[in-house]
């Protein structure tokens, strides 16, 4: 079986029970299918695997892909050398543990002029190979030396060896944080870390992620600290024998490996790992909290007045239509806002988007006088997409404050569509993010923002390039050319779009959605390969097909399954004829914050206030209750349960009400609690 055989078997083994669901899937990915249209259009190939599921089985496929690749390269360099024995190949040929791989390898790596190698090259090998195999040798103290120092190396390349000390650390040891010596400048963010020890096991990602970022700022020192005596004793009963006449050399050749070669390299790696896991669980938390951003719910068909809170250079203020459309812009002054009222009439104004910025609370209050519900809205990232090359293509002739402004209003309409113009990574609701691997987080992120966009659709008449460009199959030149050719009169029409092929149309069309078109199932998410479905249908019960969109249809999907369309695609159409283009995000609640708490100081514990969740950590979750400053509800104050991830609990945008716990003036932080208020 050749390397790509086996990678593909030993990919599929993983999923033992979804073996043949997860081939199909495979095969549908190299066919050039996306996880949107897998999961919602070839059910009956995959048998309903999830978006969750697809993700998965293609990350392995990368990982397996990464592995066998680096295993080709460790062959090649071994077989150079002459040294590739058939068990050490077979074994290399099924490791699936890219560290397992690497202590297989390192007997056989390019490496730099070692002591063992300088004893190598004074002749001491033979002498080595002598106490190896505990047989009488002697030699004089450079070359017992030697001998030593090879016998060293070799303990410390043992691949059995090494996993079983890997393990062993990971299990039983102890990370310790203290200040740095000459560390200078703010230590306080690193407080609880100056004089700081858990067990290995016992540390969570947060921490992990908060010490190493102390290392790298220079303000801690950080070490790994395991008992070395269990250690020592299993090198022994590996490598010594009763009896040896070198039983003392050996123990003290074992004690040289471990402390000068084993030790810190076991403790690179296995910080390496926690570091790995750490990565992983803030990019999962990122992701979750981004997902719930971007399916917050919308407000749709209404006028969103935007504005840009300003004190001393005034607010800035834009109106936008029921569809996202800028109207009109204007600068207010505090004591001027009833100036707004002919301007919120003209264009009735159904709500008013607030930007969080500086001044907020103070023209919070002045707003919700208006009579009209004031909703405040995160800026974050509204500077960069202000300043980006989308906004000056749009309003090219608008100032970039204007901008800012129009942008916090659309944020209010559909999150969605607004966020999706910024980078994921400005819109702020990561933890760590900057200090995690940029690749890994830029993938993970775009494939959250893929699996929104495509969960809700995409109006192909009003979508921007970069909504466009998130759905499945469209790349942004296609969307470019999306946008430069509608408007469409229905589907057949994305057809002639350039750059947009057969395969492109198939994974793309039932995403798009054109409302107001001659078929009204264009306006669905019924693909259009199986409109002949809904003739079907429409012909069982002697009816138009236009007239089963939106209506109740009593039949019996299995009467209308074949060689071609399965049960669950019959059930999905029947579905969506029901309740057509249906929009998963929820209805739209704003926070009701108190408006005699509007700073800091105001705060009081014992108070219960209603806030929202902006960010959502492993530790807890970050509420705003109107004060420029979030509160943390930490995750043992989340529910009267044990709350093992957050996530499961509370969501980003979320409104809730909590109670004031504690108010920590110096250190500005308030403590609140979901569970003790009442409800």
């Amino acid at each position: 079986m050749d390397l790509a055989a086996r990678h593909r078997d030993l990919l599929l083994g993983e999923f033992g029970t979804i073996r043949r669901q997860a081939e199909a899937a495979l095969s549908l990915f190299d066919e050039g299918a996306t996880i949107p249209f897998v999961a919602r259009y070839r059910k009956e190939r995959t048998g309903g695997l999830t978006e969750t599921q697809l993700k998965e089985i293609l990350d392995r496929r990368d990982f397996f892909a990464k592995i066998e690749a680096r295993k080709a390269t460790v062959l090649k360099s071994i077989a150079e050398q002459g040294k590739l024995a058939p068990d050490l190949e077979r074994e290399i040929a099924e490791c699936r543990d890219p560290q397992r791989l690497e202590d297989l390898y390192l007997p056989f790596k390019p490496k730099r002029r070692t002591r063992a190698q300088i004893a190598r090259e004074k002749g001491y090998e033979p002498l080595a190979d002598l106490l190896r195999a505990h047989r009488p040798a002697s030699g004089d103290a450079d070359a017992m030396a030697g001998a030593r120092d090879i016998l060293a190396e070799r303990i410390a390349e043992h691949a059995p060896t090494r996993e079983w000390i890997r393990e062993h650390t990971a299990k039983h040891g102890l990370l310790r944080s203290k200040k740095k010596r000459g560390a200078e400048g703010d230590v306080s963010k690193f407080e609880l870390y100056l004089d700081f020890s858990e067990p290995v096991p016992r540390l969570v990602a947060h921490r992990i992620l908060a010490i190493w970022r102390g290392e790298r700022e220079g303000v801690l020192s950080v070490g790994i600290e395991t008992d070395a005596a269990p250690i020592l004793a299993q090198l022994d009963r590996t490598f010594n024998r009763t009896g040896s006449p070198h039983r003392i050399l050996w123990q003290e050749t074992e004690r040289d490996s471990y402390e000068r070669l084993l030790a810190p390299s076991i403790e690179t790696e296995v910080r390496s790992r926690l570091w790995e896991r750490a990565e992983e669980e803030a990019i999962r938390v990122f992701a979750a909290n981004l997902r719930n951003l971007l399916l917050a719910p919308p407000v749709r068909g209404e006028a969103i007045l935007g504005v840009d809170p300003g004190i001393r250079t005034g607010c800035k203020v834009a109106v936008i239509d029921r569809t996202g459309r800028f109207i009109e812009n204007t600068v207010i002054y505090p004591d001027k806002v009833d100036a707004l009222r002919p301007l919120m009439s003209r264009h009735g104004v159904g709500k008013i988007a607030l930007g969080n910025g500086t001044g907020s609370r103070e023209i919070e209050p002045l707003l919700r006088a208006l009579g009209v519900t004031a909703v405040v809205v995160s800026e974050a990232g509204a500077s960069v997409y202000s300043a980006s090359d989308a906004a000056v293509r749009e309003f090219l002739e608008l100032d970039i404050t204007v901008r800012g402004a129009i942008s916090i209003a659309r944020r209010l309409q559909d999150p969605l569509a607004e966020l999706v113009k910024i980078d994921p990574k400005a819109i702020g609701v990561g933890q760590y993010q900057h200090d995690v691997d940029q690749e890994k987080l830029k993938r993970e992120l775009d494939h959250v923002v893929e699996s929104c966009v495509n969960a809700v659709g995409v109006d192909a008449n009003t979508a921007s390039v970069e909504l466009l460009s998130y759905v499945s199959g469209i790349s942004r030149p296609v969307a470019e050319n999306l946008v430069a050719r509608r408007p469409f009169r229905g589907r057949e029409e994305l057809r002639s779009v350039p750059r947009l092929g057969p395969k492109a149309f198939e994974q793309a069309a039932g995403f798009l959605r054109i409302p107001g078109g001659a078929n009204p199932l264009d306006a669905s998410a019924v693909h259009p390969e199986s409109y002949c479905v809904v003739e079907r249908i429409a012909k069982r019960l002697g009816r138009a097909p236009a007239s089963l969109v939106g209506a109740e249809i009593a039949v019996k999907p299995e009467e209308f399954v074949d060689d071609k369309v399965g049960l669950p695609t019959v059930r999905d159409i029947l579905e969506e004829l029901r309740k057509p283009g249906r929009d998963p995000r929820k209805e739209f609640v704003a926070a009701k914050f108190d408006p005699a708490i509007t700073q800091f100081d105001h705060v009081k514990a014992g108070m219960v206030l209603e806030g929202t969740v902006t960010n959502v950590t492993d530790f807890g979750a970050f509420v705003d209750v109107g004060v420029h400053q979030d509160g943390l509800v930490h995750v043992s104050e989340l529910a009267d349960r044990f709350v093992r991830d957050p996530n499961q609990v509370v969501r980003a945008g979320q409104v809730v009400r909590v109670k004031v716990l504690s108010v920590d003036a110096a250190r500005r932080r308030i403590g609140l609690s979901m569970k003790q208020a009442p409800r």
